[in-house]
């Protein structure tokens, strides 16, 4: 079946507090996806961010991001009122989130909430059934405040008992974002529109995971990881990309029938009606990096579960809705474990035009088991590309393309996308507003400033939902 969506963080939702939320911005975001003939809205990790603003560098592999908790909607159930945040400085770009201004003063406005809380017998239920993440979460959360935000291996050992009151605080704050999460997902789902999850493969080395689970990691005694994550040096980068993150142990994993992993990805199906893996060809092998490396220059391949991993978890779920994050370098080992789990892979047609080379992004190379983007989060938008790619690039393209006069090379590449046999299509909201590359949502490689672009109310226009639906309607998307 053919269908199309809009790839938009909560977090860049408009919001009068600073950032996105699940709150009306969002119901209203779903009512636009609807008018617009759209069956997908895809998101980015929906994790409790820390250190560099990173959904994919979150504090816990489960739990949500307490700043998309949505303030107007807790004002409604009787547990903050509006004078506790009216005044408080956001941030003055509504087009940017301020990180800095919702460190400072989020979670303090979110403490208001805790003498109103009443620990329902749904709230006793929640903490029961989430325990298995959740009390390492609040615990490691307890500590960090204690030891004034320093990652948990800075922690001042042996540690001092834990603040009871403290903890319980961020399983309430757990509690109501999964219950807000839980009626906007039911909101979208009413409209007819599937909600696609973003699942990072690794987990940060400052989360709960790793400070309660060391044993799923390669650790050294001292519980720093023996070796981290990355991608070998290529073209764009000489250096490589030293991401950080523990690898995990696979062997131990193996032996333990990979149970973390069927926990997350069925947890993960409870939260979304879809799920696109990041580095995917991570499972196939991994590029291990020894730790306090200044680069990943001395890294090497090491290989991974493959399709075993995959075995385990349907035979534990059943068949699950995984989109395949199949870039970068791909050999058979990867294409073999594609074929084998036979989950769609994604196809960017940024990466296409390159006009020394053939390229498998061609929209004429695709088949319909994939799912069609112009760009993902990392890459620039398509007015950024457009502005700043190589020449014999952009002329390779409009030929490709063919472009008519009156087409501009924005609307050229989406009905270029919606036209193509892929499955799905989803187009991020920048490049259907046509924004350049000050609206791009991450520089790979560069730790700061990221992840802050914002959409505005005036953005969803009828103009916009009307062109939308008409060029989905033409190519059978509907």
């Amino acid at each position: 079946m053919r269908g199309s969506g809009i790839l938009l963080h909560i977090s860049s939702l408009p919001s009068p507090y600073g950032i996105g939320t699940l709150g009306q911005a969002a119901y209203d975001f779903a009512d636009f996806l609807e008018s617009s003939g759209q069956k997908f809205w895809q998101i980015l990790p929906i994790g409790h961010t820390g250190f560099g603003d990173s959904p994919y560098q979150a504090f816990s592999a489960f739990a949500g991001n307490p700043y998309l908790i949505d303030l107007d909607c807790l004002c409604d159930d009787g547990l903050l009122f509006p004078s506790e945040f009216s005044g408080v400085d956001w941030g003055r770009d509504e087009r940017r989130v301020d990180y800095g201004r919702l460190y400072e003063n989020r979670i303090r406005v979110l403490r208001n909430v805790v003498p109103r809380f009443e620990k329902t017998a749904e709230y006793e239920g929640f903490c029961s059934e989430n325990a298995f993440w959740l009390d390492n979460y609040s615990l490691f959360m307890a500590y960090k405040e204690m030891f004034s935000g320093k990652p948990f291996f800075e922690w001042k050992k042996p540690l001092p008992e834990a603040d009871k009151k403290e903890c319980e605080f961020w399983k309430i704050l757990q509690f109501l974002f999964f219950r807000q999460w839980k009626k906007l997902k039911k909101h979208v789902n009413s409209k007819g529109i599937r909600i696609i999850g973003d699942l990072p493969i690794y987990v940060a080395h400052d989360s709960s995971d790793v400070m309660g689970n060391p044993e799923l990691f390669e650790l050294d005694p001292s519980g720093n990881p023996a070796s981290v994550a990355g991608v070998p040096p290529d073209s764009f980068s000489p250096e490589g990309q030293l991401w950080g993150n523990p690898v995990f142990d696979w062997e131990y994993m193996r032996k333990n029938g990979y149970a973390w992993w069927i926990k997350r990805i069925g947890y993960s199906m409870k939260l979304f009606d879809m799920l696109r893996i990041d580095h995917f060809r991570g499972f196939s092998s991994y590029y291990s990096v020894p730790f306090g490396s200044k680069n990943a220059v001395n890294g090497r391949w090491r290989t991974g579960p493959a399709a075993e991993l995959f075995d385990a978890v349907e035979a534990a779920l059943g068949k699950v809705d995984i989109i395949a994050e199949d870039l970068g370098f791909i050999d058979d080992g990867v294409r073999e474990l594609m074929r084998k789990t036979g989950f769609p892979g994604m196809k960017v047609l940024q990466f296409a035009f390159d006009s020394r080379e053939s390229s498998d992004y061609l929209p004429h190379n695709y088949d319909r088991n994939c799912v069609v983007y112009i760009g993902t989060h990392d890459n620039d938008t398509l007015a950024g590309w457009f502005e700043n790619a190589d020449g014999r690039d952009i002329e390779f393209a409009k030929k490709y393309l063919r472009l008519s006069v009156d087409e501009g090379f924005v609307d050229g590449v989406i009905r270029s996308a919606m036209a193509s046999v892929g499955g799905t299509v989803i187009l991020t909201m920048q490049d259907l507003l046509g924004l350049g590359s000050e609206a791009r949502m991450n520089v790979p490689s560069v730790p700061f400033g990221n992840w802050s672009w914002r959409a505005l109310e005036s953005d969803f226009t009828p103009e916009l939902s009307e062109k939308l639906f008409e060029i989905t309607k033409i190519y059978g998307r509907i």
